[in-house]
């Protein structure tokens, strides 16, 4: 995949945003540091396809990772070329597939503009919001103590969250390397769609490790999860119903809560080593 940038400047991830401050009954002159955010426009040789507005960073990874976790390719090689095109209104991720697999979001495009981080925006049918994960058939085993660790390692690497207090975090944590690499983004479907694309096109499988949220685990995160072939996801807040039921349904170790020393697994517990103490009602 080669990568170009074209056209105006593309904006800072973050910017300072003048405020007044309201403290101890007074009111005073301030600013503080925000999130930027951009209408970026996924094309596909030549069709759009997507219009998400997201940070302006990682733009490579962002457009790698939509494509193979909306399952229009399986690896970063199968983008032939991929252009950032910047201008005043937005960004525009001009990617060129091979012919066979161009042909394969015809079914399902996506050209209307929806809210921050929102997966299912502008889908044209009920189908494609319930279409099929693949299954992760995936023997790896994760200690307690790992789950742990690895929340615990991600804050550190929030930059932008750090600055601002209100951008969603995706991270890859592995027994072996530790917390490889974290994505951040505005929306927490964007995060993740980073985070995919900047693993694969590091070159390294995403099948021996953890995927960490920092948000709610929904049926679309599921998804994503299910096509990069991670076996298990390890979130701060809660899963919904539905994410619960699709981990389930794919295989996927689904663990939640997890805060501290504590955590809660809501499916294929066999991953995670250790024994289950049953408390009966």
């Amino acid at each position: 995949m080669s990568d170009e940038n074209l056209g105006g400047e593309i904006p800072p991830p973050v910017v300072s945003a003048p405020c007044l401050s309201w403290r101890n009954r007074e009111a005073s002159q301030s600013a503080r540091q925000v999130p930027e955010e951009t209408a970026i426009a996924f094309t596909f040789n030549g069709t759009t396809h997507a219009v998400m507005m997201a940070t302006p960073a990682d733009l490579e990874d962002f457009a790698a990772g939509f494509a193979i976790t909306e399952g229009l390719i399986e690896n970063p090689e199968e983008i032939e070329s991929l252009e950032v095109v910047a201008s005043e209104l937005g960004i525009e991720l001009r990617a060129w597939l091979p012919e066979h697999k161009a042909k394969a979001y015809a079914s399902r495009r996506r050209s209307m503009a929806g809210p921050t981080g929102c997966g299912l925006c502008g889908i044209e049918s009920l189908e494609e919001a319930a279409r099929p994960a693949p299954y992760v058939a995936n023997a790896s085993r994760f200690n307690p103590e790992a789950i742990v660790e690895a929340m615990a390692a991600l804050p550190a690497r929030q930059t932008l969250n750090r600055l601002t207090r209100t951008v969603h975090a995706a991270g890859f944590w592995t027994p072996a390397a530790g917390l490889i690499a974290v994505r951040e983004d505005v929306g927490r479907h964007n995060a993740l769609d980073k985070l995919a694309g900047a693993r694969l096109r590091g070159g390294i499988s995403p099948a021996h490790g953890l995927v960490l949220l920092t948000s709610r685990v929904s049926i679309e995160l599921i998804q994503k999860a299910a096509r990069l072939g991670a076996p298990a996801v390890c979130a701060v807040s809660a899963p919904t119903a539905a994410g619960i039921r699709l981990a389930d349904k794919c295989g996927i170790t689904l663990v939640a809560i997890a805060r501290g020393q504590d955590f809660e697994i809501f499916t294929h517990p066999e991953r995670i080593i250790g024994r289950v103490r049953h408390n009966v009602a």
